[in-house]
């Protein structure tokens, strides 16, 4: 697939339906669903009284979390690899 190639993949979220274009793979774009899903039932299990709109917040903030965490690790595991590179 040519790199600006667009392609289509038909999701579900939170019992709804979603077509996101873009230059990922499909089963990329599944996978992400599927965790953005999972994320967004794993909160509304202990927050029953949301709405969807808040839920949909919660799960971005909560995966951002997540993410800025994950990027610090990251950070750090390549920092301690430079340094032992250097001795």
């Amino acid at each position: 697939m040519a790199q600006d190639e667009k392609t289509r993949t038909t999701v579900e979220i939170h019992n709804k339906t979603y077509t996101i274009i873009g230059n990922e793979p499909k089963n990329h774009v599944q996978l992400v669903a599927s965790l953005v899903d999972q994320k967004m039932k794993e909160i509304q299990e202990s927050n029953r009284q949301l709405d969807t709109t808040r839920l949909a917040v919660l799960t971005a903030v909560n995966t951002m979390n997540d993410y800025l965490k994950l990027k610090a690790d990251y950070a750090s595991l390549i920092g301690s690899i430079k340094k032992k590179e250097d001795k």
